[in-house]
Order: C-alpha cells, then sequence, then structure tokens
C-alpha cells in the first residue's frame, strides 16, 4: 500500500496510507494528521482541509474545481497549487503524494 506525506508549516511530516477513491480529507482526519480538521465533513464549505500540493505532484493530481476555487479564493495561504482535501479522492497513482499543511490551520 502506498503513502502520502503531510508536512506542517514548521516541516514536521506526517505519513497515512493511501485509501483508493477516499479523500484525501478523511484520509488526514482518519489518521489524525495535524492541521487538517475538515470542519463541514467534505463540503467543500469550510476550508478547513486545505493543503498546498508540491508542484511536481500538481499535473497528476489536477487542478480545483470552480466550487473549492470560491473557498480557496478566501483562504490567506492559498498558492497556485492549492487544493481543498476533501475534493481530492485518491488515486493508486499517488503513491509518494506530499502537501504541505498552511501554518494558518495549525
Amino acid at each position: 500500500m502506498g503513502v502520502v506525506t503531510f508536512v506542517s508549516h514548521d516541516g514536521e511530516k506526517d505519513e497515512a496510507p493511501i485509501e483508493e477513491g477516499v479523500s484525501l480529507m478523511k484520509i488526514a482526519t482518519n489518521n489524525a494528521v495535524p492541521g487538517i480538521d475538515g470542519d463541514c465533513g467534505g463540503e467543500a464549505a469550510c476550508g478547513t482541509c486545505h493543503v498546498i500540493v508540491d508542484p511536481q505532484w500538481s499535473a497528476t493530481v489536477g487542478g480545483s474545481g470552480a466550487v473549492e476555487e470560491e473557498m480557496l479564493a478566501m483562504n490567506p495561504e492559498r498558492r497556485p497549487t492549492s487544493r481543498l482535501s476533501c475534493q481530492m479522492l485518491v488515486s493508486a497513482a499517488w503513491d509518494g503524494l506530499i502537501v504541505q499543511t498552511p501554518e494558518f490551520q495549525m
């Protein structure tokens, strides 16, 4: 089974096993990854699951949709590769994925 690595703003790393077809937010919350709260339960309505995708993975995971864009537009730590992890359904091809959690969420 593959893993995804969550890196906090201060460099702390948390690895979680990939669960294909499950949202990245759910994987993070199931594994108690700091900085990923998912307060809205995955409805793209709160932004507490914001991650910054490592640029080398951006094309693999794809870009954000219109609903994500609305929520991310209000985020003070938005970056070009920002995503809401609740909207990212994990694929086995994401083994080794690296995402950063913003300082604002800690």
